[in-house]
């Protein structure tokens, strides 16, 4: 099957639908920070578990990462490469911009619903989380503008779905992608 790549602002529940969909159509789930992980034990860092980036030694492999554009240069170009090869659902902020391969996916969500689900996650209060969506959204936008000429979160252009999921269930938007996903593979074949 066509790999599908799932792409949206931060905390608008890119990773929980790719494990779902995954789930769902027995494929592999992967993302941009798997690779990081990868690059991060290539250059002598041993990071483990999920909250591994808020140690001293994942903030400083951050700060690293930060003022090199190559670690996430390649990591597009390994996901690429997965995605090439089909059977993944990957979550990725770029890759949808960057590949012509794939069954693109947009996850669009209010400031609202994504701070109550970063809140949720990350143990914070919901001001918090708008505080730390309207930081990254201003980061990413910026970075994926320098590194791609990316008009991120703007320009959708590339995307097979575009799916508003402030009043959805994660088990929805799963089934609506998985559903459309392979209406959009039966059309290719």
């Amino acid at each position: 099957m066509e790999s599908i790549i799932i792409s949206g602002m931060p905390a608008s529940g890119k990773t929980t639908a790719a494990r779902l969909v995954a789930k769902l159509l027995s494929m592999q789930a992967t993302g941009g920070t798997d690779i990081l992980m990868e690059l991060a034990k290539e250059h002598n860092y041993r990071p483990s578990g999920d909250n591994w980036w808020d140690t001293p030694e994942g903030i400083k492999f951050l700060r690293e990462r930060a003022s090199n554009p190559e670690y996430d240069i390649e990591t597009d170009r390994r996901l690429i490469e997965k995605v090439k090869q089909g059977g993944v659902v990957v979550t990725s902020y770029t890759l949808p911009w960057l590949t012509e391969f794939g069954f693109k996916v947009w996850l669009s969500a209010s400031v609202e619903t994504r701070a109550k689900r970063m809140a949720e996650r990350d143990h914070i209060s919901v001001d918090e989380a708008k505080q730390a969506i309207e930081i990254r959204d201003a980061e990413n936008k910026d970075l994926y503008e320098k590194l791609y000429g990316i008009k991120f979160g703007l320009d959708l252009s590339p995307f097979h779905l575009v799916l508003n999921v402030d009043n959805m269930r994660p088990e929805e938007v799963a089934n609506n992608i998985a559903e459309k996903a392979k209406a959009h593979n039966s059309t290719k074949d």
